[in-house]
């Protein structure tokens, strides 16, 4: 009984092996036809930068104390705006790090922080070029809040908090700092 199965199986076995690599054939190629967002930056997508920021976030986080991990920094955002708005917001809290919250850590204190701060200064200034105007969301509520929630702690403090937060400032910028695959060009 079993070899009669094995034996009925023999064809419907090699056809498979024939044909599964066809399927995944036409599968690979719809899938890589089909549209995807396109980032504002290209630091945005790389694989490095990613693992950059989520190495210093996890340094930073393991020198907080448990005060520190009671709070959140970085503002929720309602994702029902429009993205290039959230991109914005978040190019201008990028702005802050770059200016008031980096510029306190050196490759002393992590050794990937040059690769860091050289990377999310080019995100700054590839949002900047696509049209994010930092400064006209300086006065925007999440930002205020940020910067009142950072001026209650103390320096040292702060900035490790801020560091630790910077993948979720990464996230954000990544998820919204695109341009929608369903977006069409209307320049003629």
């Amino acid at each position: 009984m079993i070899s009669a199965v094995a034996y009925l199986l023999r064809p419907a076995a090699a056809a498979m092996l024939v044909f599964l690599p066809l399927l995944l054939i036409g599968w690979a190629g719809q899938a890589a036809s089909l549209p995807v967002d396109r980032s504002l930056s290209q630091p945005l997508r790389n694989s490095e930068t990613h693992k950059v920021v989520q190495n210093i976030s996890q340094h930073a986080q393991s020198l907080q104390t448990e005060d520190d991990s009671s709070f959140r920094l970085m503002p929720r955002v309602n994702t029902d705006q429009d993205h290039m708005k959230i991109c914005c917001l978040h190019a201008n809290i990028l702005d802050f790090y770059l200016n008031n919250i980096l510029k306190h850590r050196t490759d002393h204190w992590h050794p990937n922080m040059t690769r860091l701060k050289v990377d999310m200064n080019r995100i700054s200034e590839d949002l900047q070029n696509q049209g994010c105007n930092v400064t006209h969301y300086h006065d925007h509520h999440h930002a205020v809040e940020f910067r009142r929630k950072l001026a209650k702690r103390a320096l040292e403090q702060v900035i490790n908090k801020a560091v630790g937060e910077i993948d979720i400032l990464f996230m954000y910028l990544q998820d919204f700092c695109v341009i929608p695959k369903n977006a069409t060009n209307t320049a003629n």
